[in-house]
């Protein structure tokens, strides 16, 4: 099987080919920076449904990812930013390199120099590589690819898919960071840091204030969660990260109200 397409075509696609007849070969062929620097690589595969982001799924890598970086050229400024949110979730875990370069450049010159790009996209795909061979199925380690989507993946369900999901990740980095300074793990810099970066990449820093009880119960689902508590990845620094597991709702509340519209 052949998946031609940006992330959800080749998470369904990948799916697929892990069912049928116990799983088939598969190739990837993104054609966004989302599925470039995340959706293609890594061997997880899957489909949204009501009850929340990517629950149905299976470890199924591709042969091969086959990334075009012409492909790149047919997207809209708003979906190549959306992916840039992933490249973005790389630096912050674990290259800060990364976030020098996109703060060093605009969006209109990362999108114009296939150098710039080439190197994003080789720095994150190296990122993902680097934490999936040490922990392929999710049991601890390769948990921190998913800073940021504890409460982003909550955002994209609940404005119905409506927000891309780099879009809806942005904003759940930089609730993070703020769970994170309110511990005294990281910085009001680094804080300030989440915020200028992603503003300056066009993406969403805010939510509603009003969807708060609803992203709670989404939350509740993470596959992160322990029982009835909530886990998420956090910052002790820019590169450095670990988990935060003895969080409240008066908590993360209170955090929640920092970034809200």
């Amino acid at each position: 099987m052949i998946a031609v397409g940006g992330g959800a075509t080749t998470d369904i696609a990948g799916f697929a080919a892990s069912t049928w007849l116990r799983g088939i070969d598969w190739i990837a062929v993104p054609t966004t920076l989302a599925g470039m620097v995340d959706a293609a690589v890594g061997g997880k595969t899957g489909m949204n449904s009501p009850s929340g982001k990517n629950l149905i799924g299976s470890f199924h890598s591709p042969i091969e990812v086959l990334a075009d970086l012409q492909w790149l050229k047919t997207l809209s400024d708003r979906d190549f930013s959306a992916g840039l949110a992933e490249v973005i979730k790389c630096g912050f875990i674990a290259d800060p390199a990364i976030l020098t370069c996109i703060s060093n450049n605009s969006l209109a010159e990362l999108r114009g120099s296939d150098e710039l790009t080439m190197d994003l996209v080789s720095r994150s795909v190296q990122v993902k590589s680097d934490v999936v061979s040490t922990d392929f199925k999710e049991n601890f380690a390769r948990e921190v690819l998913n800073y940021g989507h504890t409460l982003g993946h909550a955002v994209e369900l609940d404005s119905g898919f409506e927000l891309r999901h780099g879009e809806a990740v942005a904003i759940g980095m930089v609730y993070v960071a703020e769970l994170a300074a309110a511990r005294g793990l990281i910085t009001q810099e680094v804080v300030i840091q989440h915020r200028e970066i992603l503003q300056s990449c066009n993406l969403p820093i805010a939510y509603k204030k009003s969807a708060w009880p609803r992203l709670l119960k989404i939350m509740a689902l993470d596959k992160k969660a322990r029982g009835s508590s909530l886990r998420f990845v956090v910052l002790t620094g820019v590169g450095r990260t670990t988990r935060l597991e003895d969080v409240n709702e008066p908590e993360l509340l209170e955090v929640y109200e920092r970034i809200c519209v």
